[in-house]
């Protein structure tokens, strides 16, 4: 699956998604894009999941007729991320395209 983590996602989560090819908004120049630029942007260039830590992302979009799947880390916090790379990653695995899906991490 192509995947793209948007700001405030950690990247050394990209070490825990094998089989995925992955990129970071910044790596792909699209930092200072706003939320629903960046999904239309991912989507045309064939991401098939965003990544993110932008809890308010549902409320601000209508995601709705989109084809990318959404998924929410709600922290940014590595150390906690990091103690949920499994769930994470089952999450990842699982996920359809057009869903969206929040991962509660304590």
């Amino acid at each position: 699956m192509k995947i793209l983590f948007d700001q405030g996602t950690p990247v050394p989560l990209r070490r825990f998604l094998p089989g995925h090819i992955i990129d970071t908004a910044y790596e792909r120049g699209w930092s200072e894009l706003a939320n629903g630029n960046l999904l239309s942007r991912a989507e045309q260039d064939g991401y098939e999941l965003l990544i993110t830590t932008d809890r308010n992302l549902r409320y601000e979009q209508n995601l709705a007729n989109r084809s990318i799947a959404i998924v929410v880390l709600m922290t940014t916090s590595w150390p906690r991320i990091r103690q949920q790379t499994e769930r994470v990653q089952a999450i990842v695995d699982a996920i359809r395209p057009g869903t969206y899906q929040e991962i509660f991490i304590e």
